[in-house]
């Protein structure tokens, strides 16, 4: 750590809760929150965050005034969805500094639950090419009939590279891994508008400069696509510069978790009980909840009812 921020302590995270007017209402269930500020639907819970944007809680203090990004430069996300998300796309590394002065943003996503007619809408059709896109936009056509629909169930993967155009559909409870970023370019937003009759704010030219046009790019092992993970739970899922994400299973034997890396680590319980170790105290850890293993910690894993996700 630099001598900017403190030496921290493992321990649960309380998140950062974000309303949307897309949320849906599965996620105020699955994590008991009860009130909220507003109206407004549970849209996301920032479950690991020291982005500015959305901090999460460690103590009662928010992890952007704890931990340097250098040591977490990922976000841990639960998504819930009652409508579809905007058509967007994510800038690489490369251009997201140049233009945006943040990292880009490549994530990952695992569904936990959805209606049986929901999915996502993931990469471009074959022969669609910016001139045609860009047509599509300017003509107020339907742009997700240009994309690849996935309908999905619980336990399916999806990698997400930045440069994939892309949407989360309605009815889809998810996690989403992704690399601390808060740079999101809007590509159609199906034509609403608000009560004065406005739309929300495009940004297709730089859009357009970032999505991956190439078939390549576009096609579900580009994705990873994997199903039925949380019932094999297969251990390594993706390695990217700034995350790695395992699935483990359930598991009534002692598990010993032991960061030696030069990232933080973060646990995931995706269901369930998950009993914790930590200096000799045994700690329970919520469902849909987090808890963060800082650099040189080790924790053990006492019993588990259900699977987790471990975020290096």
């Amino acid at each position: 750590m630099t001598n900017d921020f403190k030496e921290i302590s493992a321990g649960i995270l309380s998140p950062f809760v974000v309303q949307k007017i897309w949320g849906g209402s599965r996620l105020s269930g699955l994590k008991n929150i009860i009130h909220l500020p507003s109206d407004l639907p549970l849209g996301e819970t920032w479950e690991v965050s020291c982005h500015p944007d959305g901090p999460s809680l460690l103590e009662g203090e928010a992890l952007d005034e704890l931990v340097d990004p250098i040591h977490l430069p990922y976000i841990v996300k639960f998504i819930d969805t009652g409508d579809n998300l905007s058509i967007q796309v994510h800038p690489e590394d490369e251009y997201a500094l140049k233009h945006e002065q943040q990292s880009g943003k490549t994530e990952c996503w695992i569904i936990l639950d959805s209606d049986p007619s929901s999915g996502l809408f993931l990469g471009l059709k074959p022969d669609v090419t910016k001139a045609s896109l860009r047509h599509g936009i300017e003509n107020n056509d339907d742009i997700s009939k240009l994309l690849n629909f996935y309908p999905v169930k619980k336990g399916d993967f999806f990698y997400v590279p930045a440069g994939s155009i892309h949407a989360i559909g309605e009815g889809i409870t998810l996690a989403e891994i992704q690399q601390s970023s808060g740079v999101t370019y809007r590509v159609w937003d199906w034509n609403r508008v608000d009560k004065n009759g406005k739309g929300r704010t495009l940004h297709v030219d730089k859009a357009i400069d970032v999505i991956n046009f190439s078939a390549e790019k576009n096609n579900k092992e580009y994705f990873k696509f994997k199903k039925s993970i949380i019932s094999n739970a297969p251990s390594q899922l993706v390695e990217h510069d700034q995350f790695n994400v395992e699935i483990l299973s359930a598991s009534n034997e002692m598990i010993e978790i032991v960061n030696k890396g030069n990232r933080h680590y973060s646990l995931i319980n995706l269901d369930q009980s998950l009993e914790l170790q930590y200096k000799g105290m045994s700690i329970d850890l919520n469902p849909y909840s987090a808890f963060l293993i800082p650099i040189e910690t080790s924790i053990k894993i006492i019993n588990s009812n259900g699977p987790y996700l471990l975020v290096k």
